[in-house]
């Protein structure tokens, strides 16, 4: 498997990732996360051509699953990371999550965050096995944008179901060596 960046024809299929990803979610009677479109081309290629949107690829150089990322209060944040389940349990997340890490190291970020459903099995307990941990309303790595992504989130209706924000320090970045 290899990472690389996103391509601009490759954005369609990014979108049949999500909604292949969305489909477990039945199961726990989360149809509406099923359900719910994948974000818009052109917020695709707003990610893309930020140098923000990376796959993995399959031998035939086919995306498996894809990775976005924005930068908030100082830490990459994962805006969505997917995988197709015909690749999932293969460490494919992993390796994009590790490819951001590499990537914000080099930028000189100290950590990764983002958010996501503390009780689903391949969400918050799959990222604590990663190394992130939750942040509780009083932590102080509780950021404003955090905040406010959670409220976006609340406001799209995520909130039905219990969120937590997530943060993991990045060993061998400036703060975290310090």
């Amino acid at each position: 498997m290899r990472i690389r960046a996103a391509a601009p024809a490759e954005l369609p299929l990014l979108q049949s990732i999500e909604r292949a990803a969305g489909e477990p979610f039945r199961a726990l009677g989360m149809t509406a996360i099923a359900d719910d479109e994948p974000l818009p081309l052109d917020v695709l290629e707003g990610y893309r051509a930020a140098g923000r949107a990376w796959v993995a690829v399959d031998g035939a150089d086919r995306p498996l699953a894809y990775l976005l990322a924005d930068t908030v209060d100082g830490a990459a944040h994962i805006e969505q990371v997917s995988v197709h389940p015909d690749a999932a349990r293969r460490g494919v997340g992993r390796a994009l999550i590790e490819h951001l890490a590499d990537a914000a190291r080099e930028e000189g970020l100290t950590a990764l965050t983002l958010t996501t459903f503390a009780e689903v099995p391949w969400n918050a307990p799959y990222y604590a096995r990663l190394g992130f941990r939750p942040l509780a309303d009083a932590d102080p790595a509780l950021t404003a944008g955090l905040r406010a992504i959670s409220r976006a989130e609340a406001a799209h209706g995520l909130a039905a179901w219990p969120r937590v924000c997530m943060r993991r320090e990045l060993a061998g970045a400036p703060e975290a060596a310090a």
